[in-house]
Parts: C-alpha cells; structure tokens; sequence
C-alpha cells in the first residue's frame, strides 16, 4: 500500500474515534436529569389523594397509632361504623407537650386506615384518612376520631353525645389518669393539663370533647406558651 493510502486511512481512523467520544459524551449528558416527564413532583402544593404508603409509625414518636384500631374504639365504649354519621359532628383540638416539645397526635386515631373503604390522602406532605365514599364492608371508623396529624378530634355521630379526653387516650393506647400519661407519672414528673388556656384540675379523662374545645396536655416542663385555642380554619 502506498504511503498516500496509509496517511488517508490514517484519517478516517482518528474521524471515527472522535465520532464515537461524541456519541458518548451526548449520551452521558442526556441522562444527567429525568426529563420533565418523569417529573412526579406536585408544584402546586394542593392536597392530593395518593397511593403510597403512609410514613413509618415510628415518626409518631413516642406513640405512634396502635394496630387495633377498631378494638381499640370499643375497649373506649365506642361503637365502630362502616360510614361516618354527620348528624352530630363537632371538633376538639389537643396538644400535648414533653418537657416542653410537642408530641404529634397521630392521623387515623380510631380509623382502620388498611381497609380498603377508608382513603389516604396527603396533607402538607403527610398523611390523612377517609373519605368513605361508599360504607365500608366490615366497621372501619370509630364516632370518635382523627383524619390527620393537626390535633383535630373529631366527633362524628348519629346520637348527640359528647366523647371525653380519656376515651381519646384508649383509642391511641396511652394511659391517662390524674397523676399519669403513659410511663410519666407524678411525683417524678410534673403532670398538668389545661381547657382553653385555663389549668384543669380534675380527672383529665372526663374532659367533654365539646365543639371547638382546646385541651393542652403538658409532662414535665411546660412550653413557652400554653395554647388557649386552635387554628379551627383546619377543620
């Protein structure tokens, strides 16, 4: 082969390798980022009802919604139904403090949030539930409940009665009693509750759940500032 062929063959060599480098290199920045389609985010921030599963119940710490809730609702004298009855339907609200933090009142407190009549939803990135459409097959709600993390108590029932604190406490499988809440106990721990900003002083489950109620549980140091009401805009 002549010298002239071997210089052009030379050439095309080089020309192919480059070639190649750029279909590498195109390839490797298309796959930088999803594309816009892929994008599952929702950039409106509405509430939206999704699929995935809920958050870990351990996020609840240090009591996260019990796995009976449906038991839990009748050991509180309360009668599960398979649709939430509206003709009697007022709101509560409670925080509860430890040493001066806030301990988040779990969504789904009396709801059996795994049958498949109850829906989950996302509310500012967390957790609510039901929507029953379409009464469930087996007892699903409890008259007494949570949809979501606000501290909202809901009372939702076909008879014109009010549900107390305490029942609240056997829904959610925390002991509650004048001197204790949970494993906190006086005199070791300080404890204090408090309706509509006021200091309570009686038997704390007996609190009636009455329409737009504040109920402030407070173990040990108490916060900066005792809730007298609540954001009732939630409900």
């Amino acid at each position: 082969m002549s010298p002239h062929l071997n210089g052009r063959a030379a050439s095309l060599a080089s020309l192919l390798v480059a070639l190649v480098a750029l279909v590498v290199l195109a390839a490797c920045g298309s796959s930088s980022k999803p594309s816009s389609s892929s994008d599952t985010s929702n950039p409106t921030g509405s509430t939206t009802e999704i699929t995935a599963a809920p958050p870990d119940a351990s996020t609840y710490a240090p009591w996260p919604a019990p796995p009976d809730p449906m038991a839990r609702a009748r050991a509180a004298g309360l009668v599960p139904e398979t649709y939430e009855h509206l003709e009697f339907h007022v709101h509560a609200h409670l925080d509860v403090y430890v040493d001066g933090k806030q301990v988040l009142v779990p969504a789904g407190l009396g709801i059996d949030t795994k049958n498949p009549g109850v829906h989950l939803f996302e509310t500012d990135g967390l957790p609510a539930y039901g929507g029953i459409r379409v009464p469930c097959q087996q007892p699903c709600i409890s008259p007494l409940h949570t949809h979501d993390v606000t501290g909202i108590l809901h009372t939702e029932s076909s008879s014109r009665t009010y549900n107390t604190l305490g029942q609240l406490f056997v829904e959610w499988g925390v002991r509650l009693t004048p001197t204790c809440v949970d494993t906190y106990c006086e005199p070791e721990t300080t404890i204090a509750v408090y309706v509509n900003g006021a200091k309570y002083s009686g038997d704390p489950t007996k609190i009636p759940l009455s329409n737009l109620k504040e109920i402030a549980v407070v173990v040990g140091s108490p916060p900066d500032q005792i809730p007298n009401t609540a954001n009732w805009d939630q409900i």
